[in-house]
């Protein structure tokens, strides 16, 4: 479609844009005759991310930001090869971390344009590039080695000796200098040596700084240059994770993206996986948020992933590779065993804020007593540039010196992808066996797990979850999206146990397989790390929204096709009376509640239900409770609601006085307390805004006291209570509640809307409870945890603000609160106050 295109003459200097347009670009070649047995390199700069096309296929990924501005033509120039060709070169017009205004994170400048800095036929003199490579690792090797080292001292005086032989001038000098660096190389560590596995890699967000649409582009320009670079250096690995961060990491979605969009690669790829140099690792469909999915959602994440690589590369993957995600919940042990998958590898929680994680290689034990393997590269990087530097902090920062000798090192550019370039490789390949450097070695994750299992006998195990003590404002950021995940983990449940059962009762329904993947790979898509967190930029929020309107509408048709299967006979009209309502029960109990439903008259109407587990009623005379609503409003405007289970008061500005438990008398609210009261925060990070909140904000404390409709009754009682109130949040923010008792219901319903207009601004609702514990107990996937309610130490006020799952609870022996909700995740507990983030 480009190359059929009416091209103008471009001039370097130029700029093109706006932000995430594409330009493309023909490039006429014409190599000189006298470059005969020369090397020629193409050189593209500029500040968009660029990828050469030749002969119909991508061939070289462009990136100042990453190193890669050359195209190699040819390593020595030939009569026979042809000196005149056309290349084209496709320009995205963003850069490898997107396009913010002023700052990396600042949302994206939508008139930014990308200047064409250099375009050159060159010849590349590859004796000084080496000439370079050396000098700079000597260099490197005599700076950090440290005084006491006399390798150090070696290094630096061969440095200086190369250069007092070498004659710039004079080419024939090139080889005695680089003996002089060999002989240096060449000298061998002891036995006993810390051993590096390195291992290429490209962390490919799947979108963060940039939309979905343009990390297929990122993962094409970063893999295509990964292969290039194997067809020269048969000895690379890559481990292929996300959507192309780090050449040793594969996230599926990003597998499929390439095979659809690229075909020629894809083919290239496969061909690189059977000879076991491009390595998927990672199991699951994204690198999703550890914390934030249900338990089904993962279990699918794991599923899709590891089915994905069983069809397109005949094996699952035995690690799961999770470098950048915001904490790990402590139920991916017994996900991880389920799945097939023993070993773990992250190095997020070197981002600590507060405490310093205490391992590197360490067993990792979940909920249930499961156990895997798990590394944190000691480098505290998935993004090395091989350097001596960041080889001597790998085993100087190792925590589990004498317990293993063996981590691993992933080099190349990620996030915004890129990965290993040639420079690197030929360094490491000075650095594989020198002595007064850490052994390194180019291997692969299983060669690193599998001999660190040979030597875990005196690893210690860390139990229960890894919890990042930084970015803990995702749990709340963008609340539409965390509400429309919640929505569709629940609707997707919904079609299922529908679906399912209507295939059990009528052998001529199609189960919806085809349609639920689809659907499933959405939601999964929108649960990476940097989409369902929030910390993406506008254009994938839209795009993430529009993706759960898609869920939410699929999903609802194949609910009631499912239904008109299951149900059919009762559904039709002279099966049932006009009074009569089908209600079904897609949760695993009996439950008995106070339903809405549409009247003879059009009205909606209450009635009272007892639907079966897993199953439907056809109800048409509701049972009476045996005891109704009370509503009363007391002299001085507040009002009590009372159904026989629990009495509540609330005062004009919505504040719960009471909340008693009627068989025991037992009274849950603090004397001069105020339950459901809200509270705004200051929120001033002090880098990452979309991510964080610190604990500072917590000084910075204001209850919300502006009262704009005062507490009035909705519904007079019966089956069903409820009252109503408004309030002003912070300059020009609203919040209307209604709160509702249902008859034998034992809890009490918040119906809260905000619309939300604040800056930097955090709102809670916080519910102070009569019930001492040192610990609350959180929902987590498939089970639950208990943190501290104290802060004895810094690992306890590190968790100032948690996430949970649909419930928190504080309870003592035989009393206790939970608080409950149906689309947040960010939490806390501290002495007695529950805590919700809204």
């Amino acid at each position: 479609e480009a190359v059929v295109q009416e091209f103008r003459p471009a001039q370097v200097g130029e700029s093109f844009g706006p932000t995430w347009e594409t330009c493309w670009f023909k490039v006429e070649l014409s190599i000189p005759l006298a470059w005969a047995g020369r090397e020629v390199h193409f050189v593209w700069e500029s500040d968009g991310e660029g990828m050469v096309w030749r002969d119909a296929q991508p061939v070289q990924g462009l990136t100042t930001e990453g190193e890669k501005t050359s195209y190699i033509l040819t390593r020595s120039l030939k009569e026979s090869e042809p000196h005149s060709l056309t290349l084209y070169v496709e320009l995205a017009c963003n850069g490898l971390f997107g396009a913010g205004k002023g700052s990396m994170i600042a949302p994206p400048d939508p008139d930014r344009r990308v200047t064409l800095s250099k375009a050159e036929l060159v010849v590349f003199n590859r004796d000084v590039y080496e000439l370079l490579v050396d000098l700079e690792i000597l260099l490197d090797m005599a700076q950090l080695l440290g005084e006491e080292n006399q390798r150090s001292f070696q290094a630096l005086y061969t440095a200086n000796q190369m250069v007092n032989v070498c004659d710039v001038t004079d080419p024939s000098t090139f080889p005695a200098a680089r003996d002089l660096a060999a002989a240096i190389f060449s000298q061998k560590n002891g036995e006993s040596q810390h051993t590096i596995h390195a291992m290429g890699h490209c962390h490919i967000d799947s979108a963060w700084l940039w939309p979905y649409e343009e990390t297929i582009r990122k993962c094409a320009r970063s893999w295509v240059t990964v292969v290039h670079l194997m067809e020269h250096n048969p000895e690379l690995t890559f481990a292929c994770s996300q959507l192309g961060l780090i050449p040793v990491l594969w996230q599926a979605q990003q597998f499929e993206w390439v095979r659809s969009w690229y075909p020629g690669l894809y083919a290239r790829i496969q061909d690189f996986v059977a000879k076991g140099q491009f390595i998927p690792v990672g199991g699951t469909w994204v690198e999703m948020d550890g914390n934030l999915p249900s338990g089904e959602s993962m279990v699918r994440q794991f599923l899709q992933g590891q089915r994905f690589f069983q069809e397109q590369f005949g094996r699952i993957c035995s690690e799961f590779w999770l470098p950048d995600t915001f904490g790990y919940s402590a139920q991916l042990p017994q996900l991880m065993r389920g799945c097939g998958i023993q070993r773990f590898l992250t190095q997020k929680l070197s981002w600590n804020l507060v405490n310093s994680f205490p391992h590197h290689t360490f067993f990792w034990e979940g909920i249930d007593g499961s156990q895997v393997l798990t590394h944190f590269p000691p480098g505290d990087s998935y993004g090395m540039h091989v350097r001596v530097e960041e080889m001597l902090k790998t085993v100087k920062n190792n925590k589990d010196k004498g317990r293993v000798n063996h981590s691993a090192f992933l080099f190349g550019f990620g996030d915004g992808g890129g990965g290993p370039t040639q420079k690197m490789l030929d360094s490491m390949k000075r650095m594989s066996n020198t002595d007064g450097l850490p052994r390194v070695q180019i291997s692969t994750p299983d060669q690193l797990f599998s001999v660190l299992e040979k030597e875990s006998s005196q690893l210690c195990t860390w139990v229960g979850e890894l919890f990042l003590e930084l970015h803990n404002g995702t749990y709340t950021t963008q609340a539409q999206i965390k509400k429309g995940n919640r929505e569709c983990e629940r609707i997707l449940h919904d079609v299922e146990v529908l679906s399912t059962l209507a295939v059990a009762q009528d052998s001529v329904f199609q189960y919806p397989a085809s349609q639920l993947q689809q659907l499933w790979r959405l939601l999964l898509l929108n649960q990476f790390h940097d989409v369902l967190p929030g910390s993406c930029i506008q254009l994938v929020v839209e795009d993430a929204l529009q993706y759960y309107s898609e869920i939410r509408r699929v999903g609802a048709q194949l609910q009631e096709e499912a239904v008109q299967s299951l149900c059919r006979d009762l559904l039709q009209p002279k099966a049932r009376s006009t009074q009569s309502t089908l209600v079904l029960n897609t949760l695993p109990w009996e439950r008995t509640e106070v339903i809405s439903r549409p009247g003879p008259d059009g009205t909606e109407t209450s009635a009272l239900v007892t639907v079966p587990s897993m199953g439907y009623a056809l109800v048409q005379e509701p049972f009476v409770p045996p005891q109704p609503v009370t509503v009363r409003k007391q002299e001085d405007g507040s009002v009590t609601m009372e159904n026989g289970v629990i009495a509540v008061c609330l005062d004009t500005m919505g504040h719960l006085t009471s909340l008693r438990l009627l068989d025991s008398g037992r009274e849950s609210v603090p004397d001069g307390c105020y339950a459901n009261q809200f509270a705004l925060f200051d929120d001033v990070p002090l880098y990452w805004d979309a991510w964080d909140v610190m604990d500072y904000h917590l000084e910075t404390r204001k209850p919300v006291t502006t009262l704009l409709k005062p507490l009035e009754i909705a519904l007079a009682g019966g089956l069903r209570g409820s009252v109503r109130f408004s309030l002003q949040v912070g300059k020009s923010s609203t919040l209307t509640q209604e709160i509702i008792l249902d008859a034998m219901c034992p809890y009490l319903r918040f119906l809260t809307q905000v619309e939300w207009k604040e800056a930097h601004k955090f709102l809670k609702v916080e519910f102070p409870v009569q019930v001492r514990s040192t610990n609350a107990t959180y929902e987590i996937q498939f089970g639950h945890l208990q943190r501290p309610t104290h802060w004895n130490t810094s690992w306890d006020w590190a968790r100032f603000e948690v996430w949970a799952h649909k419930w928190l609870d504080l309870s003592e022996h035989g009393f206790g609160v939970a608080l409950l909700n149906d689309c947040k995740y960010g939490a806390s507990a501290h002495r007695n106050i529950l805590s919700l983030s809204l």
